[in-house]
């Protein structure tokens, strides 16, 4: 089964009714105040919160494509406010308390979100829901309870992260196997692409120049050179996640992951009925490989995977299209889950990357000697984790002393990914331990696979 339709960015932007339109470049030569590098979710916050605290400021967001190319507008959808890295590995740059500050941080972003948007009349297809973790085997049942465990010891409550039996998730989401899975309250389902459309119209409402078609060849304090000419500024800010490793010299600093996703055609209305799903929660499974989905507006499903995880020498993918491997591993996860979707047209496959740092944890700081400053190192959770990082940036910016400034992720710096081929044979020994970790599991019924634990420490996950 192959999809109708393959790469052209992302569903999201079909979903719109094709690509937009690309803003002007940059026309020559200028002087701003702040000169912001990439034009998806924390560009662009940066800027709205920092015309929020100084209207007065010159803002220019040099773009390569378009506003929302990257991760931004084809991304799963996931609004979380989650905590995806090691708590641990903070605890180098800040305390327990200082850990359980920033996951509280964290967990307010779908509030502020929810707010800015409403403010902005950012129509994003929001919907409050739950997030629905599911465990199909003893295995991943073991990992779901260690999770609720973690989550708890580090300040997320029983009213927040909690488990289901098996009968209770099959009454929200019917899906073969079901043995319990757990609910996260709080969080929210979008069109990611409607959301950066809609965030790039306000700032540019707000006076914020963006200039898209515009690749940046050279950064160096006080100046971002261009194919279109050079811009002069203080205060330069890199938001380029997925796709530094683009940028000159910066090849090593964060390893671009990719994601891909399919989507279905429109379920008819008595598949709904069979499946359930009536809340519209964000799904996804604890499998060691695991995948992501939602319940669209009109009643598609998505899902999505790692699938083949990195491309050699960190290269990213063309317009969004995944290779067949990874179409047809999707597919086999919908399949799987909802046999009943066999019967379904695959509308569209896509994919992405993220930015993954050497020790898999998010960071974001300003450079205040070079006045060059950074956000990003998401690893998939760039939806909320964005809007905490451009209200952090703002502060730094403008020298606010905030409580978020003082979070264990400022400032955070970790070393390089290894020369190829080192990088490769670790991230794809990895996903292969995972995926053969899930098959044994499956196969045996035990507890969870060491595979995986090997696998996550061949990579430093």
């Amino acid at each position: 089964m192959q999809p109708s339709r393959i790469g052209d960015v992302s569903f999201w932007y079909a979903d719109l009714g094709g690509l937009p339109q690309k803003r002007p470049p940059l026309d020559g030569d200028t002087t701003v105040d702040v000169c912001i590098i990439g034009a998806g979710y924390t560009g662009l916050w940066s800027a709205w919160y920092l015309k929020q605290a100084d209207p007065a400021l010159r803002i220019l967001i040099v773009e390569k494509e378009f506003a929302g190319f990257g991760a931004s507008g084809r991304n799963g959808g996931w609004l979380t406010g989650g905590f995806a890295w090691s708590h641990e590995k903070y605890l180098s740059t800040g305390t327990p308390e200082g850990v359980r500050a920033m996951v509280q941080a964290m967990n307010g972003t779908v509030d502020e979100v929810i707010r800015v948007t409403a403010l902005e009349g950012i129509d994003a297809d929001i919907r409050r829901t739950d997030e629905l973790m599911v465990a199909v085997t003893p295995a991943q049942v073991a990992r779901m309870t260690a999770e609720v465990a973690h989550r708890r010891h580090w300040g997320e409550g029983p009213d927040r992260v909690f488990v289901i039996g098996a009968e209770a998730a099959r009454a929200r989401v019917n899906i073969r196997g079901l043995l319990g899975g757990m609910v996260v309250t709080g969080v929210a389902r979008i069109q990611p692409a409607k959301l950066v459309r809609g965030l790039a119209a306000a700032v540019e409402r707000r006076g914020v120049m963006i200039a898209e078609g515009t690749a940046v060849t050279g950064i160096a304090p006080g100046r971002v050179t261009t194919n279109r000419g050079t811009v002069t500024a203080p205060v330069i800010l890199r938001a380029t996640e997925g796709f530094t490793a683009t940028l000159p010299g910066l090849k090593r600093d964060w390893l671009p992951l990719n994601s891909a996703q399919i989507v279905t055609e429109p379920l008819p209305a008595e598949m709904w009925d069979r499946i359930g799903w009536q809340g519209h929660e964000i799904l996804g499974d604890f499998a060691n490989a695991y995948c992501y989905c939602q319940r669209t507006r009109e009643g598609r499903i998505t899902v999505g995977a790692r699938g083949v995880p990195y491309r050699m020498g960190s290269a990213t993918d063309t317009n969004g299209a995944p290779d067949a491997e990874t179409i047809r591993r999707l597919i086999e996860i919908l399949h799987r889950h909802f046999p009943d979707t066999r019967a379904l047209r695959i509308d569209h496959a896509w994919c992405g990357v993220l930015g993954v740092p050497r020790d898999w944890c998010a960071t974001v700081g300003l450079d205040r000697a070079t006045g060059i400053g950074w956000a990003g190192g998401y690893v998939g959770v760039g939806v909320s984790t964005s809007n905490l990082a451009g209200r952090t940036l703002a502060d730094l910016v403008t020298g606010r002393d905030s409580p978020l400034v003082t979070l264990p992720w400022v400032g955070r710096r970790v070393r390089r990914w290894e020369p190829e081929p080192a990088r490769w044979l670790g991230v794809t020994g990895m996903y292969a331990l995972l995926n053969a970790a899930d098959r044994r599991e499956a196969r045996l019924g035990g507890p969870p696979s060491r595979l995986a634990a090997l696998g996550n420490r061949l990579a430093g996950r």
